[in-house]
C-alpha cells in the first residue's frame, strides 16, 4: 500500500518596508503572500505622525501656514492654498483678483512639480532610471521660480489669508562667477534669466511641452513600461468613487470630476484648460491622465502669465487686522505700528463658525476643515489628505498580483506620507 504525504502549503507572511526603497521612506506593508501572488495586503501607518493638526491648536492660525507646507511635502504651496482658504471663508474676506491669478499660477507650477516627481519615482521604482534624471531637471527651474517670490526653494510659506506674501519680483536671481564654471558657461547658465520672474516662467512653458515629450518617448509605447502598468491595478469607476478616491486616480477610472471645473476657486472658471480622464482605470491609464495633465497645467500657466502682465494691483487685502500694513508704513505710521506688533504677537481672531475648503492638489481632494471658538487659534483643525484614502484601498488594488506588481501601484498612487501621517 502506497501512501502519498501531501505538502500542507501555507500562505506566509512578510514585511513590505519601511526600508524598501520602493516604500518611499515609512511605508510598512505587512503582506499574506501564496508564493508569489499577493493575498492581503495591510498597510501600516504612523511611521511620520507630527501631529500637525494638534500643534495647529496651539498656534496662532499665520503661524500654522508653514505647517501645511510640511504636510505633502512635494505640493508645498497648493497645500497652504486649501488652508488660508478656509480662514478667508471664515473671515469672509476678499482677495484681490491678481493675488487670485498668482496663486493660480503658482498651483499649476505645483502639479507640474509634482508630477515629475511622481513620474521620477514611478519610473525608477520599475526599473527605468532616466525618466528619474530627465524630470529632475526641470524641477530644478521650478524650485527657482519658489525661491525667487518666498526665499526659500521648497517650504515656501508664500500664500497669506488675504493674498499672497508679496508681488512678483522683477529681476531672477542670477548663478555668480565661480571657479569650478567658465564666464562663457555662466553666461549660458544666466541667459533666461536676465528678465522678470513672469519671462523665466514663460520661457520655462515654451520648452516644457518638447520635455514631456521626450519622458513619453521614453515611456509611453516602451514594451517594458506597458507591461508593467497596463491591467495592473484596475479600479472601475463606481468603485473608485466608493473608495472615496480624488484626483487622478478617479479621473484614471473614467469619472470626469476636477474641482478647478466642478466647483471653481479662485480664477479657474475664467481660463481654458481640459481634465484628461481615462478609460481602463489601470496604471497605465493614470499615468496617461497625469501626463496629460502637465500640459495643461502648462497651459494654464501661459494665460495666467498674459494675465498678469497687463493688470497690475495690490496682491493682499487692506484690512491692517488681518494682514500686515508695508513695511514703509509700519515705520513712520503709529496705527500701522500697532497693527504690526499685535498681527504678528496675538494674531487675528475669527468668530465662532466652521468652514471646510479643498483644492485640486495633484493627488486628489485636499481640503482642511477649521472650527473656531472666537479665539487667535483654531479649536480643531481637521485635514482632508487625498492619499489617505488612496492607501487605504491598496489592498483590494493588489489582491492576486505579483509581488512585483505592488511596486507598480505604490508609484501609481503617488503616495507621500507627510500628508498621510499628518
Amino acid at each position: 500500500m502506497k501512501v502519498f504525504i501531501v505538502a500542507e502549503i501555507k500562505n506566509y507572511t512578510m514585511n513590505f518596508g519601511p526600508q524598501h526603497p520602493a516604500a518611499h521612506g515609512v511605508l510598512r506593508l505587512v503582506l499574506e503572500m501564496d508564493g508569489e501572488v499577493i493575498q492581503r495586503v495591510d498597510p501600516h501607518i504612523g511611521l511620520l505622525h507630527r501631529a500637525t493638526e494638534k500643534l495647529a491648536e496651539n498656534r496662532t492660525y499665520l503661524q500654522s501656514v508653514p505647517y501645511m507646507d510640511r504636510l505633502d511635502y512635494v505640493s508645498m504651496m497648493m497645500n497652504e492654498h486649501a488652508y488660508v482658504m478656509t480662514i478667508e471663508k471664515l473671515l469672509q474676506l476678499k482677495v484681490p483678483i491678481r493675488a487670485q491669478y498668482i496663486r493660480v499660477l503658482f498651483d499649476e507650477i505645483t502639479r507640474i512639480l509634482n508630477h515629475l516627481l511622481w513620474l521620477g519615482a514611478h519610473a525608477l521604482d520599475v526599473g527605468a532610471m532616466t525618466v528619474f534624471l530627465y524630470a529632475f531637471r526641470e524641477r530644478e527651474d521650478l524650485f527657482d521660480c519658489y525661491e525667487a517670490v518666498s526665499g526659500a526653494r521648497m517650504h515656501a510659506a508664500y500664500y497669506r489669508p488675504g493674498g499672497v506674501y508679496r508681488d512678483l519680483p522683477s529681476k531672477m536671481p542670477q548663478f555668480q562667477p565661480s571657479k569650478k564654471q567658465s564666464a562663457s558657461e555662466i553666461n549660458k547658465l544666466n541667459k533666461n534669466r536676465s528678465g522678470s520672474l513672469l519671462d523665466f516662467i514663460e520661457d520655462f512653458s515654451k520648452r516644457f511641452p518638447t520635455y514631456v515629450d521626450e519622458y513619453e518617448t521614453l515611456l509611453t509605447d516602451n514594451r517594458i513600461w506597458k507591461q508593467r502598468t497596463v491591467g495592473i491595478g484596475v479600479v472601475d469607476p463606481d468603485r473608485a468613487v466608493a473608495l472615496g478616491m480624488t484626483g487622478p486616480m478617479l479621473r484614471g477610472s473614467g469619472v470626469e470630476w476636477d474641482l478647478r471645473r466642478k466647483q471653481p476657486y479662485e480664477t479657474y472658471s475664467e481660463l481654458d484648460f481640459k481634465i484628461p480622464v481615462g478609460k481602463e482605470g489601470d496604471c497605465y491609464d493614470r499615468y496617461l491622465v497625469r501626463m496629460e495633465e502637465m500640459r495643461e497645467s502648462n497651459k494654464i500657466i501661459k494665460q495666467c502669465i498674459d494675465w498678469l502682465r497687463v493688470n497690475p494691483g495690490p496682491v493682499i487685502s487692506n484690512d491692517n487686522k488681518v494682514t500686515p500694513p508695508s513695511r514703509s508704513e509700519m515705520k513712520e505710521d503709529m496705527e500701522s505700528m500697532i497693527h504690526h506688533f499685535k498681527l504678528f504677537t496675538e494674531g487675528f481672531h475669527i468668530p465662532k463658525g466652521e468652514a471646510y475648503a479643498a483644492v485640486e492638489h495633484p493627488k486628489g481632494e485636499f481640503g482642511t476643515y477649521i472650527i473656531s471658538d472666537g479665539a487667535n487659534k483654531p479649536y480643531r483643525l481637521k485635514i482632508r489628505a487625498p492619499g489617505f484614502p488612496h492607501l487605504a484601498a491598496i489592498n483590494e488594488m493588489t489582491k492576486g498580483h505579483m509581488l512585483s506588481d505592488l511596486v507598480a501601484i505604490i508609484g501609481t498612487q503617488d503616495i507621500v506620507f507627510g500628508e498621510i501621517d499628518r
